[in-house]
């Protein structure tokens, strides 16, 4: 095997542009409006956004997105101010004016250089191809704990003779359904809401009844008799606990407690979709739960279980929702949880290629026998001048003033236009009021840490910080983690290639084990680990490990004491293999001649019965599809990089793509 390094040459070659398909025409916004006030109230018709540390997404920009499995928090709890505050806001002018100098932008940004990502292993003549050219070239189903590969297939809704007739849906009324939901979320100073029975019957209040305890989670209903007309009131019954709480005795014993589905997703982040679903289903997003986070940016399929919500109502959820679709349908005692994942099986169409046949057969080859380095992808750092590895420095230094005029601090690079204008009201006054009052959306991380300034004042930054998610702060320390494994592992190849050698790191179910004189050729490098720095880790017995103690000494850092004086920022550490092999590796080379037409059928596609697309043997353009399954927390940017050998960065692919941009 064959190890090459990134050139100055390499760098240059070819191009992965993203094409922004997150604006929607006039046509499809009037579609989708009409969709929403059918199936909303006028209150509910802002979605929720959560926002990850400063310089983690960039706003509406071409981008290549991972395939790696976060662990964000799905308990997200929203402020009704806050939400009040982004009512209206309009952007538009704001994105165009983006769109036209994001290319300037992003000359700031990060390259692979900078983060230590430098070799590749194959010896194969890279070539350019467009990655994402449209989001539905970018397909990822999960691989469930039994392994197999989630599909959605199946629409129907398990047979139940405890769910309510379907009239529970169209029962109410808009303008009833808005009162029940100020009602049921405590927005007015009403106690109760009464409903006139309309055509009289048992079988119609019934319904009325069903309809408000179903779609209204919380609520307890009577029927009264007022002026010779009958009333169905709903009220309150157990205070504001019963929203996070779904009624328990409505819920049949002999059924499962949590309705497990299979939720295909277009163009939308998993926390998102989930917020989208909690706020259709008037329930709070901590009662959902799912194995893995999936990309925004993509077409994704996977599982998701909720707590006592049943597959009738989430299949009408098929009639709201676009760009969503839910099946596959079953009733489990158990959640699911983070990580329990196998993997993600990958269909990624790169278009417009440049390579001829045969290096395309070299590079798919070499990509299913030997793999890639598993380097942290680029977006584990950030997009802007600041990259969030600096942050985690700051924080495992102890330096808190740095790590607030880090996050605070102007900066060079993709930013919606407000986030600049905080930056500068920052840096002239280092008034957080007057800061965070540039904001118009203060849920992102600089919002949240200009709150905690207010409330704890300057000399307490560290309770400031601890205002953020706890997960979008130790997202700062492991990008850091992730930035010395890359240069490490860049370190390790170059030093001793792709073999393993004595002092080299395996693991032996979950300890790790040096690699002997004696013993090294039972090894190949596919078991070969290295560590991310922690207290809890061993380092290789060759010059690797003096190379880690002079990477963490050179940041001011004591690599034999990673313990925190805050737990939280406490490392442990980790193990990661440094080469990984893709499994179920297949590829194609089509030809096409419209850049819009899809190359290959979804499962909504194969649900609506669309026959596959047919090619012709010559055409304008030639298209690679791979087909790959990854293990959990790696990245398929990273096994395309080692495919088309190149930058995967954005502001590579920006610089060599600027016109395509405009």
């Amino acid at each position: 095997m064959e190890m090459t390094e990134v050139t100055g040459v390499s760098l240059k070659r070819g191009s992965v542009a993203v094409e922004d398909n997150d604006r929607v025409a006039p046509a499809e916004e009037a579609k989708r409006q009409k969709i929403l006030d059918h199936c909303l109230t006028k209150s509910q018709s802002e979605l929720e956004h959560v926002s990850p540390p400063s310089g983690v997404n960039v706003p509406e920009p071409p981008e290549a997105v991972s395939a790696r499995e976060g662990t964000k928090n799905s308990d997200v709890q929203l402020e009704e101010e806050e939400e009040e505050e982004e009512d209206g806001l309009s952007e538009e002018g704001e994105e165009e004016e983006e769109a036209e100098s994001f290319a300037d932008m992003m000359k700031h940004g990060l390259t692979e250089l900078d983060v230590g990502i430098t070799k590749f292993v194959s010896s194969h003549q890279g070539f350019s191809g467009i990655l994402k050219e449209r989001y539905s070239d970018f397909v990822v189903h999960e691989i469930g704990k039994d392994g197999r590969i989630s599909h959605l297939d199946d629409l129907s809704v398990p047979v139940d003779e405890e769910d309510p007739s379907e009239d529970v849906f169209t029962v109410l009324t808009a303008e009833e359904k808005h009162r029940l939901e100020e009602l049921q979320l405590f927005k007015n100073k009403e106690t109760s809401v009464a409903i006139e029975v309309i055509e009289d019957t048992k079988e119609k209040r019934t319904i009325i009844h069903q309809a408000i305890k179903s779609l209204f989670p919380g609520l307890e209903t009577k029927t009264e008799d007022r002026e010779g007309k009958k009333y169905i009131v709903a009220y309150h019954a157990a205070g504001k606990k019963a929203l996070a709480n779904p009624r328990k005795h409505s819920w049949p014993k002999s059924r499962g407690s949590y309705c497990h589905f299979v939720l295909y997703k277009e163009n939308k982040d998993t926390m998102d979709a989930i917020n989208v679903l909690s706020k259709y289903l008037r329930v709070k997003p901590n009662i959902f739960s799912y194995m893995g986070t999936k990309d925004k940016r993509a077409i994704t399929v996977q599982e998701i279980a909720v707590l006592k919500i049943t597959a009738q109502r989430l299949a009408h959820l098929n009639k709201c929702l676009m760009n969503f679709k839910l099946g596959n349908f079953s009733y489990q005692k158990n959640p699911l949880k983070l990580g329990e994942l196998q993997g993600n099986h990958f269909t990624v169409v790169l278009r417009n290629i440049t390579g001829t046949d045969e290096q395309v057969q070299q590079a798919m080859n070499s990509l299913k026998e030997i793999g890639f380095i598993n380097y942290y992808g680029m977006q584990r750092f950030g997009t802007t001048a600041v990259p969030t590895y600096q942050v985690g420095r700051a924080i495992l230094q102890n330096s808190w003033t740095e790590v607030m005029d880090l996050i605070l601090k102007p900066r060079s690079g993709a930013e919606k236009g407000y986030l600049v204008k905080c930056r500068e009201e920052w840096a002239k006054t280092k008034d957080p009021a007057a800061a965070l009052r540039k904001l118009p959306v203060k849920r992102c991380v600089e919002g949240q840490l200009l709150r905690g300034l207010s409330k704890y004042g300057m000399k307490n930054i560290v309770s400031a910080f601890g205002i953020i998610p706890r997960n979008n702060r130790l997202m700062y320390i492991h990008s850091y983690q992730s930035y010395v494994w890359n240069n490490m592992v860049s370190k390790r190849i170059e030093e001793y290639g792709l073999r393993p050698v004595p002092g080299d790191l395996v693991l032996k179910g979950a300890t790790a084990t040096y690699v002997d004189e004696e013993d090294v050729n039972n090894y190949s490098i596919h078991d070969v680990v290295m560590p991310l720095p922690g207290f809890d880790v061993i380092y290789p017995k060759h010059k690797i490990s003096e190379a880690y103690r002079e990477m963490l000494t050179a940041d001011n850092l004591d690599i034999d004491n990673m313990r925190h004086k805050i737990r939280d920022y406490s490392l442990s550490g980790a193990y990661r293999k440094i080469i990984i092999r893709p499994q179920n590796v297949s590829w194609e080379v089509v030809a096409y001649d419209d850049p819009k037409i899809p190359l290959f059928n979804t499962d909504v596609d194969n649900l609506e019965g669309k026959p596959p697309p047919v090619f012709a043997s010559e055409g304008k353009y030639r298209a690679l599809k791979m087909d790959f399954s990854l293990p959990p927390s790696t990245y398929a940017t990273m096994a395309i990089r080692e495919v088309l050998k190149m930058d995967t960065s954005i502001k590579n692919q920006t610089q060599l793509n600027t016109t395509w941009l405009r």
